[in-house]
């Protein structure tokens, strides 16, 4: 696959993000409007009722400022994933929204865990990895950006401070790079030059036959052969037509 048709800018970079901001916002205006609090469908460890959390509590927040929190990472990772993964954005999304949630369930404290920042760690996380491993240089600098921008996330995923579920962002963290080894991305080939191909010769290099041992420029020699060719010049007579003259 051609870098052109891989980087190739589709609606779902845009529908994407814009769907799952729309979600968890719905979501949280619907307690407000109707009073409702949601808290109990998040993830409970270690409960059986507790599982249903696994794909309900990215949608539910406790307040203004933790959705406000999720919404703009939510949706940067998200736009970013449908443009340099399109083809497995949706699997790692939902592989990554069920892993994370199970593995909270799994190590979490006896407490509702809820919000969308597990599924956050599961695309920072995959889109670090990921990238590091293709080697492909523009997915390596987006695995930069995103330790630039996001890379201070990595302390939550460690019990610095009370009230954040770090089970959570734990689990995204290892989902994430459990996708990346995992998922396979077909990764266009870069361009490469003549003389970073295999079967490279440089004896048959057009160019490097111009120059001798020493790197000296030299001219081809059926371009002397050329400058020493006698130039011929031929001559071709116009009759005027009989019966025209002077005036």
């Amino acid at each position: 696959m051609s870098e052109q048709q891989y980087f190739k800018f589709s609606n779902i970079v845009v529908i994407a993000p814009l769907l799952a901001v729309l979600s968890i916002w719905t979501v949280f205006l619907i307690e407000l409007r109707f009073h409702m609090n949601l808290n109990d469908y998040g993830v409970y460890p270690r409960t059986f009722s507790g599982l249903k959390g696994i794909f309900l509590s990215p949608f539910i927040h406790g307040s203004v400022e933790h959705l406000y929190n999720n919404t703009i990472p939510l949706a940067v990772l998200t736009a970013s994933l449908c443009f340099f993964y399109r083809r497995i954005a949706l699997r790692v999304l939902l592989w990554g929204i069920f892993l994370s949630g199970l593995l909270t369930w799994v190590i979490g404290r006896p407490s509702f865990h809820i919000g969308a920042s597990g599924v956050i760690y599961v695309l920072a996380s995959f889109i670090f990895f990921k990238g590091i491993f293709s080697k492909y240089y523009r997915l390596v600098a987006l695995s930069l950006i995103v330790v630039f921008i996001y890379g201070s996330l990595l302390w939550y995923i460690f019990p610095v401070k009370d009230g954040i579920s770090w089970e959570g962002h734990l689990g995204g963290f290892i989902t994430g790079l459990l996708l990346a080894i995992f998922v396979r991305a077909e990764i266009p080939s870069p361009k490469k030059f003549d003389w970073e191909k295999e079967d490279y010769n440089e004896e048959e290099d057009e160019f490097l036959q111009q120059f001798d041992e020493n790197g000296n420029f030299i001219e081809k020699k059926d371009h002397q052969d050329h400058q020493n060719e006698s130039v011929r010049i031929t001559y071709h007579l116009k009759k005027e037509p009989k019966g025209k003259g002077s005036e």
